[in-house]
């Protein structure tokens, strides 16, 4: 080639855009970094931070279904935390606990914590009509505390479990209260899965469906309590469930007629008065012993059946146990005390069945409660006493049966129509008390009191059922669906 001849090339075909970005990547050559310079990286805070933070969203993702949330940097350094809600006044979801074999199309009827293992719950569980070769009552015991989706414990028995509780002060036994009347102890030392103990069929004891069963007393007596929808009360030894103990029957003074009791409640510390909800919608007061034993006073108000009652279980230098909570099959919750004939006030924000209400165990001025379209609701009467302060849908809108609070408060467990337990954690300015909650509380109750309709003698705006017609009232309690 002469020198001072130009060089000539070939001219380049056109090329798109995406096609000179592929040759520019096959360009670059990739850097290989030197042992030294590696050690540099991995030794810089930018690395570790980045680490840190990769490990604990895997670790969230691992153990969390919302993905959305997995990203949270309580460091506060981020940007996504801006839109935050700080508020904690929120629910939100935590795990939910279902097992196919054991839990499918059955409806959760009663819960209850482990004293000695706070982090063990028993939930009770009726029938699965579609698989009729299954064991008509089971009891699970889920464990709280690791990340597993099976059962800690299972047991069944021949009829549907109607409640349950832990022997409190035995916490390998398991107690149950069934809906052919039998009551049945299970114990988790066994190698069964069947009930180790048993009461008989037989008009001496229950005959019809035991919805309360609970152990009251002391560690050195004690007792276990079961009332049946006949009205006929049981305490009962551990050592023998051969017969009661001692039988009450609660009956109407008026009439004379058996209360068909759907629901109990002892105050806290108090193991001879409770409080019993009725499935004709009155509520009463009665007493285990002494000269006036049986029902002591009658509190009318709801329209429906009473599916729930609570007594106040938050404890200070106030002594707020007068106070306690009914839900209804009417649409309403209502705040009762034992010093009132009428309530105190009616809360009608809800448009559905009330299935269940359970007072905090560590707030005094808050409760929880379930309906049968899948909503929960917190409600914080020293803020409003007319809108929950934090409410949520549980995925599905499955009818909720039960609630219950664990037990330092901070999270509530609800159990639905189709056999699944749902965990969802309460923001930690919503479920701890500041220092004057009690307080307020009391003036809270003192301004329902003072703002009490005098023509009627009921706390509240309305009326309780206003927003019910008189025949879509009766057709709606004469077939109440089956619980």
């Amino acid at each position: 080639m002469h020198p001072h001849l130009p060089n000539v090339e070939m001219v380049r075909p056109a090329q798109t855009h995406q096609e000179l970005a592929k040759e520019e990547d096959k360009a670059k050559v990739k850097r290989e970094y030197s042992d030294e310079e590696k050690r540099h990286i991995m030794m810089s805070e930018e690395f570790k931070k980045f680490i840190d933070r990769a490990v604990r969203i895997t670790e969230r993702a691992l153990y969390y279904n919302e993905p959305s949330d997995i990203f949270i940097d309580y460091t506060g350094t981020r940007e996504e935390l801006e839109s935050e809600d700080k508020s904690g006044n929120r629910l939100v979801f935590n795990r939910c606990f279902y097992d196919e074999r054991w839990c499918k199309n059955r409806t959760i009827t009663s819960f209850d914590w482990s004293t000695q293992y706070p982090e063990l719950l028993v939930a009770s569980y009726n029938n699965n009509e579609d698989n009729p070769n299954e064991p008509d009552g089971v009891c699970l015991i889920w464990n709280m505390k690791f990340k597993k989706s099976s059962p800690e414990y299972i047991f069944h028995c021949q009829s549907p479990v109607m409640s349950v509780c832990f022997a409190k002060f035995h916490p390998n036994l398991i107690l149950g209260g069934t809906y052919s009347g039998q009551i049945v102890l299970w114990d988790n030392r066994s190698n069964k899965r069947t009930p180790v103990q048993r009461s008989p069929l037989s008009a001496s004891a229950h005959t019809h469906p035991v919805y309360c069963i609970q152990v009251v007393g002391t560690p050195n007596s004690h007792n276990v309590i079961s009332v049946s929808t006949d009205g006929k009360l049981c305490s009962w030894s551990l050592d023998m469930l051969s017969q009661p103990q001692d039988t009450m029957e609660l009956s109407q003074q008026k009439q004379s007629r058996p209360v068909a009791v759907s629901s109990m409640s002892f105050p806290f510390g108090d193991y001879n008065n409770f409080i019993i909800g009725s499935e004709e919608g009155s509520v009463y007061t009665a007493c285990r012993h002494g000269t006036k034993a049986g029902i002591l006073d009658v509190f009318e108000g709801h329209q429906g059946p009473v599916t729930g009652v609570d007594c106040h279980s938050a404890h200070s230098q106030i002594d707020f146990s007068h106070l306690f909570l009914t839900s209804s099959f009417d649409w309403t919750l209502k705040l009762w005390s034992t010093k009132e004939s009428k309530p105190l006030y009616s809360f009608e924000d809800n448009c559905d069945y009330l299935y269940d209400v359970r007072w905090s165990p560590t707030h005094p001025a808050l409760f929880a409660s379930v309906d049968g379209m899948g909503r929960i609701d917190l409600w914080n009467l020293n803020n409003d006493t007319e809108l929950p302060t934090a409410s949520t849908i549980v995925d599905g809108n499955p009818a909720l049966n039960r609630i219950v609070w664990n037990n330092s408060g901070n999270q509530v467990v609800v159990g639905d129509d189709i056999g699944k337990i749902w965990v969802y954690d309460v923001g930690e300015q919503l479920s701890a008390p500041k220092g004057d909650e009690w307080t307020r509380f009391m003036h809270t109750l003192q301004e329902l009191k003072n703002n009490a309709e005098p023509e009627t003698g009921d706390y509240g705006s309305d009326t309780a059922y206003s927003s019910l017609s008189s025949a879509a009232s009766l057709s709606a309690f004469s077939s109440p669906p089956v619980r």
